[in-house]
């Protein structure tokens, strides 16, 4: 075994005895099927912390002839596939990480990488070519050597290839265009060469992106994709599932509708994926709170909203709100470095994970409460600092609506909307409903908040519903008015019946919320009624 070629199980071993492993061994299945096939070269473009590494060590695990993985597979998914034992570590496999080698060999990257391959092949095949010849050629010449006659046939072992953070050299070495060329040609030569159609059975990369098309060069474009807007089969081997993600809830004791409300909210081809990451820590910690920000790529959603598109901040707003807005994601080059308007802008947060996607729409959105919290983040080091500050007045909002301080209710309410009005630029229920939403940005943290209600004989505005977690904050019902008065509000609440869903608390609070576009003013009612 080695570290490049043919490596050990070591490192997916860890992750399947972890106190929280997710069986996603059936990613094999459809890898096995690609196996030799014409289309046999696979890139998936996932966002950091969307288990792109660990699904790579699995594959080392199951395919490479340096370890014996039977046992280690034999209680999860794969090991009931009629082909299972077919293929189980029987293929040299070359496993690198670009991102890793990178931080050592920076400006000869290409020809390192080489060497570090080719002195493992070298201590299991002492008689290979040397290093000088082209690396098709030495691997063309390893998988020669590996013929053997079983049941009178002539049999070969070909070679499985994955390259973890493949485009971390496209990336981040934009401004070396001769390291990005030379890194290109070197990919060809394990994917595309002549010499790799005959030993090449799988090619399997990660990235960040999805592949950027790269002028007059064609090593990857053999490579079937699979991304943040498109992962088809692949979806579920990506990410928690809502029922992987309830079944951790049971175990941990942990409340579904909170953990929900953090970390759901990918849409990906049907799917509800939760980011693997951000649940793992919550489960183990028994905490929800942000996670992911402090380990992605945070400063890029900071450099975004700073260009600050015509329309962008808008956007931003209205999807803060709950919204979606349309994105037309065909525009993006596939790359950090060009991102010439909003749709790129918006495109390259979706791809890394800041923003969900709905296909059947084409519209990106918020996906959950802890990538609302990487915005908020974010704003505060921008020029959108008035948004910031509106943020950070959220708290205090409600708890002046739990001491049933109307006044002091309708003033933040007022700041919030004269800030906001000239972002939505329109000026009726709808925009006092994302204004009220946004003034109490922080209440998902304590509260499940549920526009459009349906209780008693219609549908609250907004309902609160305070979480396990809430330190016993009350429900609130919401309803809103334009041109009317704050006590019609309430009326209505109890007209129709609004209540009817919150039986069993002491107190709800139902609060009306007035608009008067002509004078812009505010104004709030408060009043606390027992629900039996």
């Amino acid at each position: 075994m080695g570290t490049y070629f043919n490596p050990s199980n070591e490192g997916f071993r860890k992750s399947a005895k972890d106190e929280i492993y997710i069986d996603k061994s059936g990613l094999l299945n459809i890898l096995n099927r690609k196996l030799g096939a014409e289309k046999n070269c696979i890139a998936v473009s996932h966002a950091r912390r969307f288990g792109k590494s660990q699904a790579a060590e699995m594959i080392d695990a199951y395919y490479s002839r340096g370890c014996d993985s039977k046992e280690l597979f034999s209680e999860l998914e794969i090991s009931h596939s009629p082909d299972f034992e077919e293929h189980l570590n029987r293929y040299n496999v070359i496993h690198l990480d670009i991102s890793s080698i990178s931080d050592y060999y920076k400006d000869n990257l290409v020809s390192k990488t080489i060497e570090l391959v080719y002195n493992e092949l070298k201590a299991e095949y002492p008689d290979i070519m040397d290093i000088d010849n082209p690396f098709a050629t030495i691997l063309k010449q390893v998988y020669d050597k590996t013929e053997m006659i079983n049941g009178g046939q002539s049999v070969k072992t070909p070679f499985v290839i994955i390259i973890d953070e493949w485009d971390c050299v496209v990336r981040n070495y934009s401004d070396k265009p001769e390291l990005v060329h030379e890194y290109i040609k070197f990919l060809h030569s394990l994917f595309k060469s002549k010499e790799s159609k005959e030993f090449l059975a799988l090619g399997y990369i990660t990235g960040i992106l999805p592949i950027k098309k790269i002028e007059d060069e064609s090593a990857l474009n053999n490579f079937v994709e699979y991304t943040m807007t498109d992962s088809a089969e692949f979806t579920t081997y990506f990410g928690f599932t809502e029922k992987e993600v309830d079944d951790l809830c049971e175990k941990y004791d942990m409340n579904r509708e909170s953990v929900r409300e953090w970390y759901n909210g990918y849409l990906i081809d049907g799917e509800h994926m939760y980011n693997p990451n951000s649940v793992y820590c919550a489960m183990t910690r028994r905490k929800l709170k942000s996670y992911w920000k402090n380990t992605s790529a945070f400063a890029t959603i900071n450099r975004f909203v700073t260009m600050n598109f015509d329309g962008l901040k808008e956007d931003v707003v209205r999807m803060l709100s709950g919204e979606k807005v349309y994105v037309d994601t065909e525009t993006f080059q596939n790359d950090l470095s060009e991102i010439s308007s909003k749709d790129d802008a918006l495109t390259a947060l979706i791809h890394l994970g800041y923003l969900g996607y709905d296909c059947d729409e084409s519209t990106a959105y918020i996906p959950n409460y802890e990538v609302a919290n990487a915005f908020h983040s974010a704003m505060k080091k921008s020029s959108w600092s008035d948004i910031s500050k509106l943020y950070q007045a959220c708290n205090d909002i409600i708890n002046a609506t739990i001491r049933c301080d109307a006044d002091k209710v309708a003033g933040y309410i007022e700041t919030a909307h004269e800030t906001y009005t000239s972002i939505l630029k329109y000026n009726d229920e709808n925009a006092l409903s994302c204004v009220i939403t946004m003034a109490y940005f922080t209440a998902p943290e304590y509260y499940n908040v549920i526009r459009e209600f349906p209780s008693g004989k219609g549908f609250a505005d907004i309902v609160m519903i305070p979480r396990l977690n809430s330190g016993n904050k009350p429900p609130m019902i919401i309803e809103l008015k334009c041109d009317a008065n704050a006590d019609t509000a309430i009326k209505q609440i109890k007209e129709k019946r609004y209540t009817g869903n919150l039986r069993g608390y002491n107190d709800v609070l139902l609060v009306g919320v007035n608009y008067n576009r002509e004078s812009k003013k505010h104004e709030c009612t408060i009043e606390k009624v027992n629900v039996e």
